[in-house]
């Protein structure tokens, strides 16, 4: 199960049970993977994580502003493998229900606040002190800004990073976190971290 955290300059324990950690450092030379369409990545904040569970009926609004229908949407979203319906559709104005495709996790998403235009580039490499892999975030100057302004507002809730309306990862912010480089750390292997890098550059 591949898991994620994001913190700051400590080793803390996230939401989905991994330690994991941010740094403010600069990234050595890694696997890096430049932003060439940010559009099609959204940070959205959780508003509510539902547990897998098969779907319970047709499709619904998923992008409905009424909290009665989103919990009927997320009971009626099919989250097996595969690409997302809305396929990057959705509205960045609205809330969304997507899910983790791998998972099977469904959250209730709020307005996205970032995209992956505000980011410049993702590094994934192996480092030894954290024992394992890690992914380096470089924001642009307007992008570490709007995140350092969110974070701080936001300790102790989770932020989904979604592709395509698909859900990559949903760690919780554990602190205020400051500055352009932001460092993920968490229980998963090389090619994974080289593969959540990808998505997040944008595939």
């Amino acid at each position: 199960m591949r898991k994620l955290c994001v913190a700051v300059a400590l080793v803390l324990l996230g939401v989905t049970g991994c330690q994991g950690g941010v740094s403010g450092q600069a990234e050595p030379d890694g696997d890096s993977f430049v932003v060439k369409d940010g559009s099609r990545l959204r940070f959205r904040p959780v508003l509510t994580e539902l547990p897998p569970g098969p779907p319970t009926g047709p499709a619904a609004n998923r992008q409905s502003t009424d909290p009665a229908e989103q919990q009927a949407a997320a009971a009626a979203l099919d989250c097996s493998p595969g690409p997302d319906p809305l396929d990057g559709r959705d509205d960045p104005a609205l809330p969304l229900v997507g899910c983790d495709r791998v998972q099977g996790t469904k959250y209730v998403l709020g307005p996205a606040f970032l995209t992956g235009a505000d980011i410049s580039q993702a590094i994934a490499r192996f480092d030894q002190q954290a024992g394992g892999a890690i992914i380096g975030l470089s924001f642009t100057d307007t992008g570490a800004r709007t995140w350092s302004d969110w974070t701080a507002r936001n300790i102790g809730k989770q932020v989904a990073m979604v592709l395509k309306s698909r859900v990559l990862t949903a760690p919780m912010i554990q602190s205020a976190i400051t500055g352009r480089e932001t460092q993920i750390t968490g229980k998963f292997t090389l090619p994974e971290a080289r593969q959540l890098a990808r998505d997040i550059a944008g595939g």
